[in-house]
């Protein structure tokens, strides 16, 4: 069953709490950070993107970096931007985008749990990646990054936070720049978080990581780095928010591709000819309408590709558009055999839209763009639970937390 705990979170004075909020660390470039955080000398990025203080010259993985992020975090707390809960609480942070509601229980999850496999994994993660945050962990003693968890339904649990939500305020009540309400609720009756814990124990057998594989897995192995014994044990516990399934919504994770493998543009559509129908699909940007259907921008023009019958399987993996695209066009036609350390492919979040994909080839910097059918939740629970995992970059959830209004502090 699944182990949380609540915890004594470092958070904004409510009046900085818009000011703190910053977008997730690894969903922006290094100068998209630096613009983002101009003029806010209390953006959270100062600390979880500290390069941004750096001149450009430095490395982002340079010691230099991690020391800057410890220096920050410090900084924020004796500024009294930030201050330490009195005690462990759980919090409920509730999202709206476009008038769609999602509320989490935002708490620290076992590690053991995760080595265990209770919290699922759906993907593999990159080294340089992990050691990062590795490295950003243990330089800061701070855990700055929120792991998005997901569960089965529980009635009991939604019926629970929603009595606690109805009868108070919340301590953060703001839109951020991308019209996205973020509200948050403190729970700081001992009963109440008995009874929360309790219900986790007795009634989630598993959560599923949806966003957060990088953070989850550097928490994990940040652990052993830590030399005093409470920090090994405050570090086996890491930040968490975890949602019910029915209100998660992911949106499409797509691809760009530099070039054709060496082939003209002829004999790469013959190619494709072999596995796809293939239609045009006229001028404007080309959104899938279901599952094994795919846009294609080459050229100026977007086309249609329907997979054939023969071209997929029908388990948990193979079903799967991201798989179909990489057993059929990326690996055998592109020469893409991971696409985890290949340069030559880049992941576009749905998020940008998919005017972003014909951006990116229009500069002439990427060849070719695919635009993909988004993965459902329980196409990623059945993988999950089959113990299998995902092409690298197969789901795209929104709307994302923001770093900073909650974290970790492990030593």
């Amino acid at each position: 069953m699944a182990h949380i705990q609540p915890f004594k979170a470092l958070r904004p004075d409510p009046q900085f709490a818009s000011q703190v909020a910053s977008r997730p660390y690894d969903v922006m470039s290094r100068s998209e950070a630096k613009d983002e955080a101009r003029g806010n000398p209390n953006s959270y990025l100062h600390i979880t993107r500290s390069e941004i203080d750096l001149p450009d010259t430095v490395d982002p993985y340079n010691e230099q970096v991690y020391q800057t992020a410890k220096d920050n975090l410090k900084a924020f707390v004796s500024r009294n931007v930030l201050f330490k809960e009195s005690k462990p609480c759980y919090y409920i942070y509730r999202l709206t985008m476009q008038g769609r509601q999602q509320t989490g229980l935002v708490c620290v999850s076992s590690v053991e749990d995760y080595n265990k496999g209770i919290i699922k994994k759906h993907e593999f993660t990159r080294p340089e990646k992990e050691n990062d945050r590795i490295r950003h962990i243990v330089t800061t003693g701070a855990q700055t990054g929120n792991v998005f968890l997901a569960y089965r339904n529980v009635a009991t649990i939604d019926e629970f936070i929603g009595q606690w939500q109805a009868n108070r305020s919340p301590v953060y009540d703001f839109t951020s720049e991308d019209g996205v309400k973020h509200e948050i609720w403190v729970v700081n009756t001992d009963k109440v978080i008995e009874s929360i814990t309790q219900l986790f124990d007795e009634q989630v057998p598993a959560t599923y990581i949806a966003d957060g594989h990088h953070r989850a897995a550097s928490a994990s192995k940040s652990q052993e780095q830590f030399k005093t014994e409470k920090a090994r044990a405050k570090s086996g516990w890491f930040l968490t928010t975890l949602f019910p399934a029915n209100q998660l919504y992911i949106m499409d994770y797509n691809r760009v591709v530099t070039d054709l493998n060496g082939l003209s543009t002829e004999a790469f559509m013959e190619r494709l000819a072999e596995k796809f129908d293939i239609g045009p699909a006229g001028l404007k940007p080309y959104r899938p309408k279901g599952l094994h259907e795919f846009g294609m921008y080459l050229e100026g023009h977007w086309y249609r590709l329907t997979a054939r019958p023969g071209t997929y399987t029908e388990d948990p993996i193979g079903v799967l558009d991201v798989t179909i695209l990489s057993n059929n066009i990326l690996e055998p036609i592109l020469g893409i055999k991971d696409q985890r350390t290949d340069k030559r492919i880049d992941f576009v979040g749905g998020i940008r839209g998919l005017e972003a994909l014909k951006d990116r080839v229009d500069k002439g910097d990427m060849k070719v763009a695919f635009s993909l059918y988004p993965v459902t939740i329980d196409q990623l629970f059945d993988i999950a639970d089959s113990g299998n995992v995902m092409p690298p970059k197969s789901t795209w959830f929104e709307p994302k937390l923001r770093d900073g209004l909650l974290t970790h502090v492990v030593a």
